[in-house]
C-alpha cells in the first residue's frame, strides 16, 4: 500500500483523503494531466510564438521557458517577449486547462469558458472603461476562428471593418465587436487569449495578512471595489446568464450563468443538466428550507430584474493593488455573470476565514463591523447582514458549506431553537422530494463506491458492502 500520493500541491495520505470533502479521486489525476498538457504546449512553442506574431503584427517574439509559466487553478499564462521595434515588450498567452474545466466529461467546456471570458472583456471595455482590466490584444477559439484588435491589422482590413461597424447600426442591425475576424492555420487548437501583463501593483493576497487590519488600507480597497462594482451595475440586462461571443463577432447574453462551481462539478463528472444556451429569470433539510425561505431574501417583484454584471470569482488573488491598496487592475473575468442584484454581497474573505467557518461569536462580530465599513463605501443601507441575504446567497454559492452556513446563520433568523434539534432535520428532510429517503440511500452508496475507488488508488484493501 502506498503511504501518500501526489496532488498538484503536496501529497495526501489515504486517511486524509477519505475524510476530505473534496473529490480527491479526481485531484489524484491532475499531476499527470498537467504534465501532459504542459508538455504538449512546450512542444508547440513555435506555434504560440506564431500566434502572437500574427495578432500583434510583429516579426519576432520568444515564448519563455516552461519554468516561468504562470499556472493558476484553471489557466496557464505563457509570457511571450517581443523584439523591438514593437512598443509592446511582452504579453501573456492565456490558455484554459482542459482537465480542470470538464472538457473530457463535457466537450465544449473550454470553448464556452473562453467565449464567456472574451465577452466579459468586451462588455467592460465598452460599458465600463473606468474599470481597470488587462488589455486584450486578440483571441482564438478551438475551432480555429480568431479575432484581433483593429490597431494591429492591415489598413485594408481595418477599413472594411470600420465601414461594417458604421453601416450595420444605421441599418438597425446589431453592432459587431471592435475586434476583427481573421483566419489563420491553427495547429494549437486549445483556444487562447493574448492579454497585457499587469505592470503596476502586486496581487492583493501578497499583502493581505500584513495590512488587512489597517483601516487606511482597507478604506482605499473598499472604495476602489465600490467604484468598480457600481460601474459594473450601471447597465443591467433582462436575464440571468453569461455573455458569450460568437464566430460572427457579436456579443450576446445567451449563455447559461457560467460559474466556477458549475464547471467544477462537470469536471468531476457530476451532471448539472443545464444547457449552454439556457438563461434563467448539507443536508436535505437545509436544502429544503433554503428553497422554502427564498422569498424572504429575493422578493417576488425583483425576480424579473435588475440583473447586473457580477464578478463571481473576485478574491484577493484576482485583484492588483499598489502599496496603499488602491486597485490597479482586476484579472480573471471568466466566471462573470449577470445575476440578481441581491446576490452582490460583500466578499466573505474580508473575514480571513472560509464561509462555513464563521460561527457566531467574537469573530463574527468583528466581521460584521468590517462589512459595515465596506458598505459605507457604497453609501448603502446596512441591512445585508441583518436580513440574512449575505449568508443566504453565499450559502447558495458554496455547496460544501451550505449546511453549516444555513444552520449557523440562516436558520437562526427564523427559529434559533431548531438549530440544536436533530428532529428538525428528520422531519423536514423528507419534503425535499418524493421518496427522499431513497435519494439519501443512493448518495450513501455512491459515497462508499467513491471511498473504495480511493482505496484502490492507494493500493489498500477494498471494503465490500454488507449483504
Amino acid at each position: 500500500m502506498l503511504s501518500t500520493l501526489p496532488l498538484l500541491n503536496g501529497r495526501i495520505a489515504l486517511d486524509r483523503a477519505l475524510e476530505n470533502d473534496d473529490n480527491i479521486l479526481a485531484q489524484l489525476g491532475y499531476p499527470r494531466q498537467r504534465q501532459e498538457f504542459v508538455s504538449f504546449l512546450s512542444a508547440h512553442k513555435a506555434e504560440i510564438e506564431a500566434i502572437v506574431s500574427f495578432h500583434l503584427c510583429v516579426k519576432k517574439c520568444r515564448a519563455s521557458d516552461v519554468q516561468t509559466w504562470l499556472t493558476g487553478s484553471y489557466n496557464v499564462c505563457i509570457p511571450v517577449y517581443i523584439s523591438p521595434p514593437s512598443s509592446v515588450r511582452s504579453v501573456l498567452v492565456r490558455i484554459p486547462l482542459p482537465y480542470k474545466v470538464g472538457e473530457a466529461q463535457r466537450p465544449g467546456n473550454v470553448d464556452e469558458k473562453l467565449r464567456c471570458e472574451v465577452a466579459s472583456y468586451l462588455w467592460i471595455q465598452e460599458h465600463c472603461p473606468d474599470v481597470p482590466i488587462p488589455h486584450l490584444f486578440g483571441f482564438g477559439f478551438p475551432n480555429g476562428q480568431s479575432f484581433t484588435s483593429p490597431e494591429k491589422t492591415p489598413l485594408f482590413v481595418r477599413s472594411i471593418w470600420c465601414v461594417r461597424r458604421t453601416l450595420l447600426p444605421w441599418l438597425r442591425f446589431p453592432t459587431p465587436s471592435r475586434y476583427i475576424s481573421r483566419r489563420r492555420q491553427d495547429t494549437l487548437r486549445t483556444g487562447y487569449m493574448i492579454i497585457s501583463r499587469v505592470s503596476q501593483g502586486k496581487i492583493l493576497s501578497d499583502t493581505w495578512e500584513t495590512f488587512r487590519h489597517d483601516k487606511t488600507h482597507r478604506s482605499n480597497l473598499f472604495h476602489g471595489l465600490a467604484r468598480i462594482i457600481l460601474s459594473l451595475n450601471k447597465t443591467p440586462l433582462a436575464a440571468i446568464g453569461s455573455l458569450t461571443f460568437n464566430d460572427q463577432g457579436f456579443t450576446a447574453l445567451t449563455n447559461r450563468p457560467l460559474t466556477l462551481q458549475l464547471q467544477s462539478l462537470e469536471n468531476e463528472g457530476i451532471s448539472t443538466a443545464i444547457s449552454r444556451r439556457f438563461t434563467y429569470s448539507a443536508q436535505m433539510a437545509a436544502l429544503t428550507m433554503m428553497r422554502a425561505v427564498l422569498h424572504h431574501f429575493s422578493p417576488r417583484e425583483s425576480r424579473h430584474g435588475p440583473f447586473v454584471f457580477t464578478l463571481t470569482d473576485l478574491h484577493q488573488s484576482n485583484i492588483f493593488v499598489n502599496d496603499d491598496w488602491h486597485i490597479t487592475s482586476i484579472i480573471d473575468l471568466e466566471w462573470s455573470c449577470f445575476l440578481p442584484i441581491q446576490m452582490q454581497c460583500p466578499p466573505y474573505w474580508l473575514s480571513g476565514r472560509a464561509i462555513d467557518q464563521m460561527e457566531p461569536g467574537p469573530h463574527l462580530e468583528t466581521f460584521h463591523q468590517l462589512v459595515l465599513e465596506y458598505l459605507e463605501a457604497f453609501e448603502q443601507e446596512t441591512e445585508v447582514l441583518e436580513n440574512g441575504s449575505f449568508w443566504y446567497f453565499h450559502a447558495i454559492n458554496s455547496p460544501k458549506g451550505l449546511c453549516r452556513v444555513f444552520t449557523d446563520h440562516v436558520q437562526r433568523l427564523f427559529c434559533p431553537e431548531h438549530c440544536e434539534m436533530r428532529i428538525f432535520d428528520q422531519v423536514v428532510a423528507p419534503y425535499w422530494c418524493v421518496d427522499a429517503s431513497r435519494v439519501i440511500e443512493r448518495k450513501i452508496e455512491e459515497g462508499e463506491r467513491y471511498k473504495n475507488q480511493l482505496r484502490e488508488a492507494f493500493g489498500a484493501e477494498v471494503i465490500l458492502p454488507k449483504a
